[in-house]
Order: structure tokens, then C-alpha cells, then sequence
């Protein structure tokens, strides 16, 4: 990309772009939403066009395109559309079988020798397009992607959107493309499905660019950061934690109005040190001591911005008890036995493989589903509890982002003064025209925003959060990390971001995804 300019209806998205990606580079590509990311995507396809400057690509590159919408779809089973991708190989394959049939039948020597010659040319090929390896290959994707025996063969068509979304990822996997443009290829994905990604990506030979708020992710994969920052590209060499401390030392040389990102760098600097260090020694005192580190750090300057509007919430030490509840469908049991208290202050990560219960197990503490047996008993008054997922799907598109905030029953933000809530509201990237902007109009990710504020603001003692970052940019992620972790009632989250749940949670419930269920004192994830 040389010097390019977009924008669209007079609004500028991108200007001055310079961007180079080659063979070997894995750039992981960030900025707040709105930014222009995915623009910058669509231009490298050519389904943009720039206003100014050129965008180049070199002539039979081959490019794949990954996004957390893409969705593959069709009557084909994902084990079929794989296989497709194939044909040439199965070329080979029949013509190898009817060469070896030929071979034993009654030939001359010029015959036998012109069959000999062309099996060798057909075994050099199988070589080459990797023809004995390429069921491995299938089976590998779709195992570490998840996908069981049955769901393979399944017509995509009849699976969800998720495992429409993995297969999508699969197909891009299994293409191999020159070029790899993937754009949150993580978001559907368990644990143990995206450090196997990892391995991949850090083995392809091709050139990455990937947008990703996953910093574990991130850590692993890119040897390069590109972030968009006032229709520019500023570009950082290194991993993610190398970013975080160059982008620190720019700061200090930029204007005062950057002061709260500097905060939020420094808080992350820190966890990535705390994550480095429980990696070296995994050991469960070190997760306790890291856990207590966590429960007694003492605010910092953005911190006062959340415990302001905090001050008028009054949270009893006793929220829950769970007591041996268990929960099957059908022949699958999810969990058994499962029991654990809620206590002022907890932070408590939900953590196991895709399918293993534990959104099962937020519907059943949300009372959206109910035991096979066992019971919740909830210590404290109606809301006992708010949940983010449910806020974010009952969002009014007509009512406005300050309104929506600000009108709800016993919220906090009736208790404090309205510059307190408008600097809460600014700390989670609300401009003054966005507080007056209809949420039907708002992107994604400002609704999942918007969703966040009115849980923080709703009064309950606990917050329940199921995936909450999968639309948050990198910013938003980390303001809402902080204004958790000052939160003086308990946090209860599902999530497969590593990083975000090792910062904020100190307990965990872990899913073995065979029906059990083991708390563990400090999280460490895979």
C-alpha cells in the first residue's frame, strides 16, 4: 500500500497508509472499532478501492480471506467440501490405480516400461502436492478445530453459525494460501483449538495479517504490530509485549490527553510480567500468591474514574451457594456435583473445552435453565445478579446510549453526580455525540459497550459475562478488565481470552468436559 487514502460519505477512515507485508511476516494488525481495520482488509482484496494511492498485489498471489463472519454454507458435508479441495490429487490417485491394474496384466517390455515411467511421474507428483499426507491433514484441522466424527458429516448448512464459522477457518487452513488475511479467526474457538492455531500460523511460510483483540494470541503469533491510530498506520516491531513497551515510551513524548491509555499500558506491562512468570513456575502457591496480588493492588489515577461511581454500591460478604447441582441432556451429562460459595470480591473464571457446560452452567446460575438437581440459593435481594448477555440482546435500538444508562431502576449513575458518569462513560470510549446516538445505529461493538456500562451501573452484586470481549477492541478490553477488578461485588465469566481472564480472575471452576468439574485456586490457562 503506498500512501492511500479512504474514507466514506466524507468521513475519513485511513490516510497516508504505507503498508508493506511479505513473505514470512505475521503482523497482527489492532485499533480501537471504527478504526478502518477491516477497510484495510477490504482494500488488500481489491473489494475496496482507495481515493488516493495505490494498493498493489503481486500477480498470482493467492489470498485468503478469514473473518469472524465468514460462514461457510452449502448441502456439502465440511469432511466433503475439504476433500474438494483435492481434486488434483484425486486425479493422481485414480490414474495410479488403473496404472498398477495395467501393470499386471500381459505386457511387453515397451509397454511395462512406459507404464513404469508414468507411475513414477505419478508417485513424484503425489510427493509434491502432498497427496499421502492430505486425509492427515483433514483430520487434523477438523479434530483441533473440534469437530467430532458426526459433525463432519453433517451438510454444513445444519450447523450453527459457530461451527459454520470453524469450517470457513478450516477450508482457509487447508487452502494454504501465499497470503493469509484473517480477521478475529479466534473467536470461536476453545483453548485448546487456538494455541493449536498458534503452532500452525507460526509454521506457515506465507504472509500473515491478522486483526485480533486476543493479546495470548497475539504474544505467540506476530513478530510485528501495525495499529491505526488518527487514520494512521504506526507500526511496532516485536511480539505484543514488546508493543506494549514501545508504545509506552511514545506516549511519554506525546500530549497529556493519551494519560489514561499510558495507565492502561502500564497495568498491562505488568500482567504480561505476572503471566511470564507463571509460566516458569506453574506451580500452585506462585497462582495463589499472584491471586492475592491481584485482591490488594491499590487503585491507580484511571482507577478513581470507576470506584467513584462504585462508592454508592454496598455488597454483603455472602452473594451465593451452589449445592451439588448436576445437568444432562439426553445421554450427555455436562456436570455432577458441581458446588462452590460466592463471596464479596470473588473473581471466578468458567474454563473448559467448547461443549463442555459452561454456558450451561451461567443459564442455570441466571435462572434461565433449571438442575437436573442440586439448587442455587441467592444470599441477597432482587437483582441479585446482572447478566451481560442478556442486557446486550434486550438493548433498545430507539433509546439513546446516555438514556439507556442513566433510566435504569436503582442504577448507580442516579447516586452520582453526572460528571461522574459521563467520565465513566468517556473512560469506556463514549464521545458526547455517541451518548446521544440511537443504539440501533451503533456498531457492535459500542452496543457491547453500551451492555457493559449498564451492567457495571446496574446495582447487583454480581456481574455474570459470558464471552464479553469477542466485540471489544483491544482499549475497550483493557477498561473493562480494570473497571471489573475495582468492582466490589463478584465477577462470574466464561471467556476463551486467556489474557483478560488471567488479569481479572483469582478462582476457577475448570470443566474436564467428562462431567467434572475442579476448582482451583489462581488461573493459569493453557
Amino acid at each position: 500500500m503506498n500512501d492511500v487514502a479512504k474514507g466514506y460519505d466524507g468521513k475519513v477512515m485511513l490516510r497516508e497508509v504505507f503498508f508493506k507485508l511479505a513473505d514470512g511476516d505475521r503482523v497482527g494488525l489492532i485499533g480501537r472499532n471504527g478504526t478502518g481495520k477491516t477497510t484495510l482488509l477490504q482494500l488488500l482484496l481489491g473489494r475496496e478501492t482507495p481515493d488516493s494511492g495505490t494498493v498493489d498485489v503481486t500477480e498470482g498471489a493467492r489470498i485468503g480471506y478469514f473473518s469472524q463472519f465468514s460462514e461457510l454454507d452449502g448441502g456439502r458435508s465440511i469432511q466433503a467440501e475439504l476433500e474438494s479441495l483435492f481434486t488434483a490429487v484425486h486425479a493422481i490417485e485414480t490414474e495410479l490405480a488403473e496404472v498398477e491394474a495395467a501393470l499386471g496384466g500381459d505386457l511387453d517390455e515397451k509397454q511395462m516400461y512406459k507404464l513404469v515411467d508414468r507411475q513414477a511421474e505419478l508417485l513424484d507428483a503425489m510427493e509434491n502436492s502432498g497427496g499421502w499426507t492430505y486425509h492427515q491433514q483433514i483430520d487434523t484441522v477438523l479434530s483441533m478445530l473440534g469437530f467430532t466424527a458426526e459433525r463432519r458429516e453433517l451438510p454444513v448448512e445444519r450447523l450453527s453459525g459457530g461451527w459454520r464459522n470453524r469450517a470457513a477457518l478450516a477450508k482457509i487452513l487447508i487452502e494454504s494460501p501465499d497470503v493469509l488475511l484473517l480477521d478475529e479467526p479466534t473467536n470461536f474457538l476453545d483453548v485448546a483449538g487456538i494455541a493449536w492455531l498458534e503452532r500452525w500460523l507460526r509454521d506457515f511460510r506465507g504472509a500473515l495479517l491478522v486483526v485480533s483483540h486476543d493479546r495470548a494470541f497475539l504474544e505467540q503469533v506476530v513478530t510485528g504490530i501495525v495499529e491505526i491510530e488518527n487514520h494512521h498506520l504506526q507500526s511496532y516491531d516485536g511480539s505484543y509485549s514488546e508493543y506494549v513497551v514501545q508504545k509506552q515510551f511514545r506516549l511519554k513524548n506525546l500530549e497529556r490527553e493519551f494519560s489514561n491509555e499510558q495507565q492502561l499500558l502500564a497495568y498491562e506491562q505488568e500482567a504480561i510480567s505476572d503471566r511470564k512468570e507463571a509460566v516458569k513456575n506453574p506451580s500452585g502457591v506462585l497462582k495463589r500468591r499472584l491471586a492475592n496480588i491481584k485482591k490488594s493492588k491499590n487503585p491507580r489515577p484511571v482507577d478513581t474514574v470507576v470506584t467513584a461511581i462504585y462508592g454508592g454500591l454496598n455488597v454483603p460478604d455472602n452473594l451465593a451457594e451452589v449445592t451439588s447441582i448436576s445437568k444432562s441432556y439426553g445421554d450427555q451429562q455436562l456436570f455432577r456435583d458441581v458446588s462452590f460459595t460466592v463471596h464479596r470480591g470473588d473473581r471466578i473464571a468458567i474454563t473448559g473445552p467448547n461443549g463442555c457446560g459452561k454456558t450451561t452452567l451461567v443459564d442455570i446460575l441466571t435462572e434461565a435453565e433449571k438442575p437436573d438437581s442440586g439448587k442455587i440459593k441467592w444470599k441477597t435481594k432482587a437483582p441479585s445478579f446482572i447478566y451481560y448477555n442478556r442486557v446486550l440482546a434486550d438493548l433498545d435500538p430507539d433509546d439513546t446510549v446516555t438514556h439507556s444508562v442513566n433510566a435504569m431502576p436503582d442504577s448507580l449513575a442516579l447516586t452520582a453526580t453526572k460528571k461522574e458518569v459521563n467520565r465513566f462513560l468517556t473512560l469506556l470510549q463514549f464521545s458526547e455525540m455517541d451518548l446521544k446516538t440511537k443504539i440501533g445505529v451503533l456498531s457492535g461493538g459500542q452496543k457491547a459497550r453500551v451492555a457493559l456500562a449498564q451492567c457495571l451501573l446496574f446495582g447487583a452484586g454480581v456481574i455474570v459475562l459470558d464471552e464479553p470481549t469477542n466485540h471489544l477492541d483491544l482499549q475497550s478490553t483493557q477498561v473493562l478488565e480494570r473497571a471489573l477488578m475495582a468492582f466490589p461485588g463478584a465477577v462470574i465469566l466464561v471467556s476463551h481470552d486467556r489474557f483478560f481472564v488471567e488479569k481479572v480472575a483469582f478462582r476457577q471452576l475448570s470443566f474436564d468436559g467428562k462431567g467434572g468439574v475442579e476448582e482451583i485456586a489462581g488461573v493459569q490457562m493453557a
